[in-house]
């Protein structure tokens, strides 16, 4: 017997359903999106590795997935380089692409190139799916879609302001409630500055950003082996068990660093977004221990946890000053946001939020009686289907229970009948599946039933 067919780990079917609900998802984003003028844009699965390589910092480099070339890869390999068995170099000698890891730097990319046709400040939205040779787990996937938001070409904190009003009416739509976080990468070099480690601001960063998942003793272990002595690590603590109101926080953080003119800069950055955000009613949270891992972010941060079901960070983003210089265009300010689509996707199961509308089901079924009846049908669905309702016909003249059983398999809301009765009296059968109700209708009196 053949073994039955399966699909990598870490990755996932959709069916019809499933589909309907991403699509929900997508179409909600993308409605928030274009009322703030963002614009949609596509860019290839693939990507060179110098595009991809050295913009997520080393733990990013590990999880990119690399694409073999084709033909002969190894025909340009000596024995002794094989026999050598060193991974990163053959890999460098057999592979010049590899796919995209997420959407910002591909974006880059993309503005570089295109640098010419667009109009300055640039606001595009981009949903499509990216790969990380990650430890799949719940929640954490080797394939999944992101959906972001970017600006690039403005310096203007309003920015921020605004991606945050759009992450805060995209849960709400959904009915989520979230928690957002907010910090500044310019804080944390602050702090690094201060305590005398400048040159230890990613490690720092990167082991901060675990401290909800390994805790702070763990932490502390990983910044002791990082070269950060117990004395650097011991003035971290307050600033990283930091308590009290957004004022508070950076009040204390402010005073600590007060030698940091780079520092200070992140806290007026940080008091800037918080005063519209906290004007405009949205629960922001300044939290300095987030860190957001990749090493291209340089000014505010933003992260937003679903808190009524534990699934992580469902979105997140930054402000990133310096990513397209390393494309050849450098002083290009960007900021932007990612939603996690497959966490979301998650949530909204968790929570059962999916209005029923969202599904985008068939409406009506028409049954299938045989050839004569069919063509009574057919020029009547063709008028519904004007109409905008979703309806279509049995293909086969089959027994009434299996058209039923599909009906119902199908989650379709009503069925139309159309025998010798109905045509003698040029009239359809409307059935309502949930409470048997039966009317007897003309196509116009059913097309306005079924446009209730």
């Amino acid at each position: 017997m053949a073994n039955k067919p399966s699909i990598p780990k870490g990755t996932r079917d959709f069916g019809p359903l499933e589909m309907a609900k991403r699509n929900y998802i997508f179409n909600t984003i993308r409605s928030v999106y274009e009322l703030y003028g963002f614009q949609q844009i596509e860019t290839p699965a693939q990507e060179t590795l110098q595009t991809l390589m050295g913009k997520y910092g080393e733990e990013g480099d590990k999880l990119l997935f690399k694409i073999l070339n084709s033909g002969d890869y190894l025909a340009k390999l000596s024995d002794d380089e094989l026999q050598e068995r060193n991974t990163l170099r053959l890999a460098s000698k057999i592979c010049e692409k590899g796919l995209r890891y997420d959407l910002t730097v591909p974006f880059a990319r993309y503005v570089v190139m295109h640098r010419d046709e667009l109009q300055l400040p640039f606001k595009r939205y981009q949903v499509q799916p990216v790969w990380r040779a990650d430890r799949p787990q719940k929640g954490r996937y080797r394939e999944f879609y992101q959906f972001d938001g970017d600006v690039v070409g403005s310096d203007s904190l309003l920015n921020e302001v605004e991606l945050m009003q759009i992450v805060d009416t995209v849960f709400t739509r959904f009915g989520v409630r979230v928690q957002i976080k907010i910090n500044n990468r310019k804080i944390l070099t602050g702090i690094a500055e201060v305590i005398g480690a400048a040159d230890k601001i990613v490690d720092i960063t990167v082991a901060i950003d675990k401290l909800d998942k390994i805790g702070i003793d763990n932490v502390n272990d990983e910044l002791r082996q990082d070269g950060l002595t117990d004395e650097q690590i011991q003035k971290l603590q307050p600033i990283i068990l930091l308590q009290g109101t957004n004022e508070q926080k950076l009040q204390t953080i402010a005073q600590v660093l007060q030698s940091s003119e780079t520092g200070l800069k992140g806290v007026e950055e940080t008091k800037y977004i918080l005063s519209f955000l906290t004007a405009l009613n949205n629960d922001i949270q300044f939290d300095l221990t987030l860190a957001r891992g990749l090493s291209y972010y340089t000014g505010a941060i933003f992260e937003v946890k679903a808190l009524d079901t534990p699934m992580g960070s469902i979105s997140g983003g930054g402000r990133y000053d310096n990513l397209t210089g390393i494309f050849g265009m450098p002083g290009l300010s960007g900021v932007g946001i990612s939603f996690g689509v497959d966490r979301i996707y998650d949530v909204l199961n968790a929570l059962d939020l999916y209005p029923k509308d969202s599904l985008q089901t068939t409406q009506v079924l028409f049954i299938n009686f045989g050839e004569r009846e069919t063509a009574y049908c057919l020029p009547i669905i063709n008028k519904v289907r004007a109409k905008g309702i979703r309806a279509e016909i049995y293909p086969d003249a089959a027994k009434m229970k299996k058209q039923m059983a599909y009906a119902n398999a199908k989650q379709t809301p009503y069925v139309v009948l159309a025998g010798d009765n109905e045509m003698q009296q040029g009239r359809v059968t409307l059935k309502d599946m949930e409470t048997g109700q039966q009317q007897l209708l003309t196509p116009d009196e059913l097309i306005a039933a079924l446009s209730e």
